[in-house]
């Protein structure tokens, strides 16, 4: 009796502690599961992503905040895990084109406030159109004198009673009358129709002369061209279009050089290409060892112009044939007998010059074609002498000497008590200057310009930009070390 009672007592025990441990085992494999649960859900999400494509540690962090701080997240267990990684790129790509159109966005205000607001897309302008009617470019013109212009077109005079006709015979008086008759009225008439040119009667109204002709008329003091004249266009398009007469190459000067004449007695200094437009100086080389570039000269007279100088004879790109338009008519010997055809059957000359004119460093076409760059000629040296000025911050063009102002901190002081930089605004112009060769990365200023005419008082002419752009992917400081010395 009392082993069954004791039996019965045991097996309730038994029981109970086996519903007991039951009981606990439920509760720690839920407690667990919930566990788990939570900590697998973004490592889920996150190795599902990852096997899409590779993500870097800032772009987790940024999915995890996301999904912890997202009202999504809560229901994270019942959406598709690529459904959720979808979402979450949209959301950052969203944000990251939003940041892009705000950067965009910031940088276009800042640069229409640079600009006063002018550099817009406005129907029927174009971009240089609107700089150009920025009120910098619209400042009130400077009052010109006679004596402010290079050349000016002869009155009509009044001639003398005292004729030498009346000294003369009959036929003697008749022949001045004559020649009289065309000085009053200001006429010159070509007579040279035979050799190519055209047949031309130019009187004192400008609209009889040819745009080269109205250019040197329009040189002033102050600039080479008005930048409002509408001869600039005009004189542009006739670089480009006019008809070749003649080719003949240019004395003096260590480059390659051509004088091209157009039958309307107009001429234009060409410099062919000798490298790719985009061809960088070789490191290794000196400032004063390599070629000129043809571009170099078309890119100086535009970046000279949008600074408001006006101080570079307009300059234009064209295609050359080689053949028709320099072998074929020039008369200069000593150029037609480099003309070659290259293995490759472009034809190529190289000229006469100091550096670069051989057969190792020639000029060719493709086959005959040939980029070069025209450049306007200013007024003939007889009719408008210029003075050659050596540059005080010239450099010693020699690979081991530096010049005085490269060792010299205060060598400024010095120019600065020496004519003509002692007075008017020489100094400031050579600064401009310098400014200029800085932009364009010109290191070959050694020399520069200015008409006789004008004395002191007049703007620096700034010619032969044939190495400008040379490394145009890197800055040298040192072309600005007159801004720098003279702190003016």
């Amino acid at each position: 009796m009392m082993r069954q009672k004791l039996g019965r007592s045991t097996r309730s025990i038994y029981l109970y502690l086996a519903f007991l441990s039951l009981a606990l085992h439920l509760l720690l494999a839920f407690f667990c599961f919930s566990i788990l649960q939570t900590a697998c859900v973004p490592s889920s999400s996150s190795s599902s992503s990852s096997s899409s494509h590779p993500k870097t540690d800032s772009e987790h962090r940024q999915s995890l905040s996301h999904s912890s701080s997202s009202p999504a997240a809560s229901s994270s267990n019942k959406l598709p895990t690529i459904l959720q990684n979808e979402e979450h790129h949209k959301l950052n790509s969203n944000k990251l084109d939003r940041k892009e159109k705000d950067l965009l966005w910031d940088a276009t205000e800042r640069e229409n406030t640079l600009t006063g607001g002018l550099i817009r897309k406005v129907k029927g302008w174009s971009k240089l159109e609107a700089l150009f009617k920025h009120p910098l470019y619209n400042l009130p013109p400077q009052s010109l004198q006679d004596d402010d212009w290079l050349l000016r077109v002869k009155k009509n005079t009044e001639h003398t009673s005292d004729k030498e006709s009346e000294k003369g015979s009959e036929e003697g008086s008749e022949e001045e009358e004559k020649e009289d008759s065309i000085d009053a009225d200001g006429d010159w008439e070509s007579a040279s129709e035979e050799k190519g040119y055209d047949k031309v009667s130019w009187t004192t109204e400008l609209e009889t002369h040819p745009p080269w002709l109205r250019f040197h008329l329009g040189i002033s003091r102050w600039e080479l061209y008005d930048r409002k004249d509408p001869n600039l266009a005009q004189l542009t398009h006739y670089l480009a279009k006019q008809r070749v007469l003649g080719a003949v190459q240019k004395t003096g000067g260590t480059q390659l050089k051509l004088l091209m004449s157009f039958p309307n007695y107009g001429q234009a200094l060409l410099k062919p290409m000798r490298q790719s437009r985009d061809a960088e100086t070789d490191v290794n080389l000196f400032y004063f060892s390599d070629f000129e570039r043809h571009n170099g000269e078309i890119a100086a007279f535009h970046l000279d112009r949008l600074l408001g100088f006006n101080r570079i004879p307009p300059v234009v790109g064209r295609l050359i044939n080689v053949t028709s338009e320099i072998r074929e008519i020039t008369t200069d010997h000593r150029l037609s007998r480099t003309f070659y055809t290259s293995p490759a059957g472009n034809v190529c000359f190289y000229g006469q010059c100091e550096y670069y004119c051989s057969a190792e460093h020639p000029a060719c076409g493709q086959p005959h074609s040939l980029e070069v760059s025209l450049a306007a000629m200013l007024p003939d040296l007889s009719l408008a002498p210029r003075r050659s000025w050596r540059s005080p911050w010239r450099r010693s063009y020699s690979r081991i000497k530096l010049a005085k102002w490269q060792k010299d901190p205060a060598y400024c002081d010095t120019v600065k008590q020496t004519p003509p930089y002692n007075h008017g605004t020489r100094l400031v112009d050579l600064i401009d200057m310098a400014i200029l060769d800085f932009l364009m990365s010109n290191m070959d200023r050694h020399h520069y310009e200015t008409f006789e005419k004008f004395g002191n008082e007049t703007f620096l002419l700034h010619l032969d930009n044939g190495r400008a752009f040379g490394r145009h992917s890197k800055d040298e400081p040192t072309i600005l070390v007159p801004l720098k010395q003279c702190c003016r």
